[in-house]
């Protein structure tokens, strides 16, 4: 039905394979990529709260590039590290500073791991918009490639003046392939976006339990130097 259709129901169909194949290939890239990053993620935190130093546990997240976990702590231990270098250039002992200045910090570390988390999100979600596209465009595409065949059955049955089914059906048939393929492009792709949505979700939130327990550690350790 496809090989007889007209030229534009076969631009519609090859629009609709194209959208496929791009959602397929992004679904899949997906699945692969919140897989290991899930998998990093829990040897990572395994590797975080059994290292004995902040040190050992960035050493620890330079072996999981694909835990967003991993990627917020080497943002916040980078950020606490040129934070260092400042206190060592000063002639007081940052162990003598005020709290004021121990809460600037902490106001610092935790811009530095919001940004990171950010990034995080935008990384992971990258390419999902068009998922959320194909779900919307395929079947309107699809429609219009049926509405195009049956203009075109109708006019041929002008052109013939014959209403009958065996002249009718064929044409008709073929024009509704386009709407069918719409939705198998757009089911797929609506159903991978909503499931890779609320995974997004699920890991934004698991980064910001991280990021409280990681804070709390480090206001722990310089509110005990005041």
């Amino acid at each position: 039905m496809i090989m007889h259709a007209g030229p534009m129901g076969q631009m519609v169909m090859l629009t609709l394979f194209l959208f496929s194949l791009a959602s397929w290939s992004i679904i899949i890239m997906k699945i692969r990529l919140f897989k290991k990053a899930a998998t990093d993620t829990d040897d990572f935190l395994e590797s975080f709260w059994s290292s004995k130093t902040l040190s050992d546990a960035d050493e620890a997240a330079h072996q999981f590039p694909l835990s967003p976990e991993a990627a917020v702590f080497s943002s916040g231990f980078s950020e606490l590290q040129k934070i260092n270098k400042i206190r060592n250039r000063q002639e007081n002992n940052p162990i003598s500073e005020p709290l004021e200045m121990q809460l600037a910090t902490m106001d610092n570390l935790k811009r530095a791991i919001r940004k990171a988390e950010s990034q995080e999100i935008s990384d992971l979600g990258k390419s999902l918009s068009f998922l959320a596209t194909t779900g919307s465009a395929a079947p309107f595409i699809g429609l219009f490639g049926t509405v195009w065949g049956i203009m075109a059955s109708f006019h041929d049955i002008g052109l013939r003046g014959s209403a009958s089914l065996a002249v009718v059906a064929p044409g008709i048939s073929e024009a509704l392939v386009a709407t069918a393929a719409g939705l198998a492009v757009a089911i797929p792709a609506v159903i991978a976006y909503n499931y890779f949505a609320n995974r997004l979700t699920e890991i934004e939130n698991e980064m910001e339990h991280f990021s409280t327990d990681f804070l709390n550690l480090v206001e722990r350790d310089l509110l005990g130097r005041v």
